[in-house]
């Protein structure tokens, strides 16, 4: 089998911890340039840089985050051309308008409800932005106002609906455990414990939970390129939806994991996908999910891999703890 992965390993000192990332980005400061620019996110404000298409990588400082006595965990990043958005924990929101050559902090509201987990670029001065307890704000003004799209947090509406049949969601914290977004809008979210999920489309006044159609409790869950939706279990366990619309039914895909969990899924394109996992499991499916394979260029590698991303057919990254990051080379 050919090696379709390049290792990358970084070197941080030990006050510079990466943590999971949340969305590696392209940006390109014209049609015709071909240059190949991308971020890497993590805990203690690290942020790292690619122009190169992911050979080599430098380390990046914002002084807009480094001037208070917080270690922030930058969450999610996201660009529109050159302007670009930054969200992390404690709060922080950083904008950029200049492919990421400088950043400005925008100020938040002390009342903000959860943790910021998500941020997109939708447009011109434009974002959405996803706390963990479920509100989703928008803006169309550089951050500087921000507009509520649900009425309510996820633990307001369960309060209401706790009647309703969903299992688990009296015993519900409040938080996200992972939360994604299609490209048309439409979010899928896995409450903190795993015993259900919700979906939320962009009109709706409030989240929509739905029970787990599986035994074991949900690790992650995420959008196929067909507009479906695939669910992982804890143990190992992967699952897709019927159809390419919402629906709680799901169809179990026998996978090889070695006893070891799935933590994310990532699609290439209509047919390809690759999931990855503990101790090095790296799948691949090249007829959209109805089987996988082992792929053994990672099975050397010590470090549980829990994030896939792919930019275009051309571009992925999968990323492990300990500053493993495995480049997609076609």
């Amino acid at each position: 089998m050919s090696r379709r992965i390049d290792v990358i390993e970084f070197k941080f000192e030990v006050d510079a911890e990466v943590g999971p990332v949340s969305e590696l980005v392209e940006t390109k400061e014209s049609e015709s340039e071909l240059r190949f620019q991308c971020f890497l996110l993590g805990t203690r404000q690290t942020i790292m840089e690619t122009k190169d298409g992911g050979n080599t990588w430098a380390p990046r400082s914002i002084p807009s985050a480094e001037d208070e006595d917080f270690n922030y965990r930058f969450n999610s990043i996201s660009f529109k051309g050159k302007e670009g958005w930054i969200v992390g924990k404690p709060a922080i929101l950083l904008y950029t308008s200049d492919a990421g050559e400088s950043w400005e902090r925008i100020p938040l509201s002390a009342q903000l409800p959860g943790d910021m987990v998500y941020i997109k670029a939708t447009g011109e001065k434009s974002a959405e932005m996803v706390t963990d307890e479920g509100a989703i704000y928008v803006t169309s003004n550089r951050g500087y106002n921000w507009k509520a799209a649900v009425q309510e947090t996820v633990s307001a509406t369960l309060n209401r609906t706790v009647s309703s049949g969903i299992s688990g969601a009296s015993y519900y914290t409040g938080t996200f455990n992972t939360v994604n977004r299609s490209p048309d809008g439409r979010y899928v979210a896995v409450s903190s414990r795993g015993n259900f999920y919700l979906t939320w489309e962009p009109g709706q006044p409030f989240w929509q939970p739905h029970n787990r159609a599986v035994a074991r409790r949900i690790q992650n869950m995420g959008w196929r390129a067909d507009g479906g939706l695939w669910l992982l279990v804890r143990g190992g366990g992967l699952y897709l939806s019927k159809g390419t619309g919402l629906t709680e039914e799901f169809e179990e895909v026998q996978v090889q994991s070695r006893g070891f969990g799935i933590l994310d899924v990532g699609y290439r394109s209509q047919e390809e996908a690759w999931a990855a996992g503990g101790s090095g499991i790296l799948l691949r499916t090249t007829n959209g999910g109805k089987s996988w394979i082992r792929d053994k260029a990672a099975d050397n590698i010590a470090a549980n891999l829990y994030s896939v991303k792919f930019l275009d057919d051309k571009k992925g990254f999968v990323l492990g703890n300990d500053g493993v990051l495995l480049r997609y080379l076609g």
